[in-house]
């Protein structure tokens, strides 16, 4: 199995949309592209309800059925759009990929 975990720090506006509307756009087209791909054994999405200074405001925790299954996703047409928006609207990244 690989898993994928990634945090964001979004901007507190971008794209005429504030950081808690876009966090929410996030999660929604992550949930939209689970669908659409081949080797997802789990997404889940999860938006911050404590700030602070060291908070994320979104969290993202993928399992594939193997690496193979995770660079497919990572280049899946639907992903690369996504991937624009986030840019986008974040301020930092995150990430961790870790076979178990």
């Amino acid at each position: 199995m690989f898993k994928h975990i990634v945090l964001w720090k979004l901007k507190e506006t971008a794209n005429g949309q504030s950081r808690a509307a876009n966090a929410r756009l996030m999660k929604e087209r992550f949930e939209e592209i689970a669908n659409m791909l081949d080797g997802l054994r789990h997404l889940e999405v999860g938006l911050n309800v404590i700030d602070g200074d060291t908070a994320a405001d979104v969290v993202l925790y993928t399992e594939f059925e193997n690496r193979a299954a995770y660079e497919a996703y990572n280049a899946h047409p639907a992903h690369t759009a996504l991937a624009g928006f986030i840019s986008d609207v974040r301020t930092e990244r995150r990430s961790i990929d870790y076979e178990v």
